[in-house]
């Protein structure tokens, strides 16, 4: 079994949340994929597999703990913890749209990871 928490690259208080990442319905090619605004790759960083762009690293996230959530809501500090997002240009009905911060499927184990208790 692979340990996604100690993965290469992933620095403490983030954690690998997966490599896969649904397509919206209707979405239809030409497709641009960003991670933090920086274009990737189809076949070099990622691949099309049944609807999903599978990654060729996983994809990292920032452990979000309710006091650190409490404690930027209140503003006493922020976080510049390692916290990747994954937006998709594609076109649909002849339209160009972006989707931005698309959610990462988890590994199996790592679900609830990165949420603060209660949300979904």
């Amino acid at each position: 079994m692979t340990d996604h928490m100690n993965s290469p690259g992933v620095p403490k208080g983030s954690y690998a949340a997966g490599e896969r990442v649904k397509m919206p319905a209707g979405a239809e090619p030409p497709y641009t994929v960003y991670i933090n605004g920086v274009v990737q790759t189809e076949g070099e960083d990622f691949d099309i597999e049944d609807r999903e762009l599978v990654f060729t690293r996983p994809i990292v996230k920032e452990e979000m703990g309710t006091s650190r959530w409490l404690a930027m809501y209140l503003g006493l500090w922020g976080t510049y913890r390692k916290d990747e997002k994954v937006d998709l240009q594609f076109q649909r009905g002849g339209k160009i749209e972006v989707v931005p911060d698309l959610p990462v499927t988890p590994y199996p184990g790592t679900e609830g990871k990165g949420k603060k208790k209660g949300e979904e």
